[in-house]
């Protein structure tokens, strides 16, 4: 009997998608295949979960899955696509064709009666199907011609038909906890055939922990930044101090061109917040007569009379608002006089930053606990899905019930926390 030569093409593709795979970013490299490698969201996938024991018993039903990115939306539906004996069809929102979709319709309804099998839909970014795309849908999922799992990051409530609502189970996935982050980045560092494992990075403590703060609850932004953390680090070696640096990096690239043009708006600035008027007029006028966009100007003092007037003088804010009016309205070198007055005005007004202080004491906190979520108790229910998730329950109205000034405000991890001096 004649052995069969090997069928080169499909050794080609394989090996072509073996490449792939291996070039891909850790994110992906690192996506969980199944349950056991899955980390978070136990609430909704735990052991003995209702949606995991439909998962298991391969009895889904149609779901929309809503949470965060980097929650894990896209990783579970891929994890179902294993566990299931229906026909798994993904299929991405974005670019959504109507010729296409009616072609993946014929051939899910040529499945189902040639095949017998069901198809799973699995629709990422759903909510950027608009209304006439979702009607499209709706019929097969009536007559349970597909089961629907959408993905979204966008309140379903206000996204989705309502008719589709009402035939899916919504599942709200939360941002990862610092825990759960951490499992996952020692996992990445740790394995050697899809993640860093040989770049045998040494990364310490308070590094790693500042890692996971700043993916803020987003499993790709941990990978990402691990990602380039073993790309960069000498040695291996990865401290707070090198963290630091590398989303400094980062976010802080822009183009530094026209050094006089900064240094000019700097005296400026700095001259309305010491109280030198003449001073401040001088360099107004210095920038003026070098042909400093006028707009530009106008913009940076309203943000100064916010920024360093502040509540000391509110009033100086509005005239700086209208000088950037005039401008608008007059242009140069009539509207000069305007921004005098504005910039006069800001360089005499009494000065405080509280607003602003306290804005970066906010912004400490929510670079530290991420986006925590808001009380129950204060959020808006128009929706029977959100009032069934206790949206806005205990709140207490303030008009008729004077004991609401003392319900809690912020998150849990920020109660008493004082930001105003």
């Amino acid at each position: 009997m004649v052995k069969k030569a090997p069928q080169t093409d499909n050794l080609f593709d394989q090996n072509f998608r073996d490449e792939l795979v291996k070039s891909a970013p850790l994110a992906d490299r690192m996506r969980p295949r199944d349950f056991v490698d899955f980390v978070g969201q136990q609430k909704i996938v735990g052991e003995g979960s209702p949606l995991r024991r439909q998962i298991e018993l391969d009895s889904l039903a149609s779901l929309i899955l809503w949470g965060p990115p980097g929650s894990g939306k896209t990783t579970l539906a891929k994890i179902i696509s294993t566990k299931t004996n229906s026909h798994f069809q993904p299929m991405s929102a974005i670019g959504f064709a109507t010729a296409e979709f009616r072609k993946t319709i014929q051939q899910i309804l040529e499945r189902r009666k040639f095949e017998k099998r069901r198809t799973i839909l699995f629709v990422d970014e759903i909510h950027r199907l608009n209304r006439a795309q979702q009607d499209q849908l709706l019929p097969y999922l009536e007559k349970g011609v597909i089961t629907l799992i959408g993905a979204t990051t966008e309140n379903p409530s206000f996204e989705l038909n309502s008719a589709i609502l009402s035939r899916s189970q919504v599942y709200v996935l939360n941002s990862l906890e610092i825990s759960d982050l951490k499992i996952l980045a020692q996992n990445a560092i740790q394995n050697l055939e899809s993640g860093l494992g040989k770049f045998e990075l040494k990364i310490e403590d308070d590094a790693l922990e500042r890692i996971c703060e700043l993916a803020n609850g987003d499993a790709r932004i941990l990978f990402n930044i691990l990602e380039r953390a073993a790309f960069s680090a000498d040695n291996q070696k990865v401290d707070l101090k090198f963290v630091e640096k590398l989303v400094e990096n980062l976010v802080l690239f822009y183009d530094k061109k026209g050094e006089e043009h900064y240094n000019l708006i700097s005296a400026l600035h700095k001259s309305m917040r010491d109280g030198d008027a003449d001073a401040a007029i001088y360099w107004l006028a210095r920038m003026l007569e070098s042909g400093e966009d006028p707009l530009f100007i106008a913009r940076r003092v309203v943000r100064f009379a916010s920024e360093d007037v502040g509540i000391a003088d509110p009033l100086a804010l509005q005239i700086s608002l209208a000088a950037k009016q005039a401008v608008e309205f007059l242009g140069l070198p009539e509207a000069d006089t305007a921004l005098g007055q504005a910039v006069v005005c800001c360089a005499r007004a009494e000065k405080s930053n509280s607003i602003y202080v306290a804005l970066g004491k906010v912004r400490a906190d929510i670079q530290k606990f991420g986006n925590l979520p808001v009380p129950l108790d204060l959020r808006n229910a128009p929706t029977k899905l959100m009032k069934d998730l206790k949206y806005g329950a205990n709140y207490k109205y303030f008009h008729s019930d004077p004991t609401a000034a003392e319900q809690q405000h912020l998150p849990d991890e920020l109660t008493g926390r004082k930001y105003l001096e």
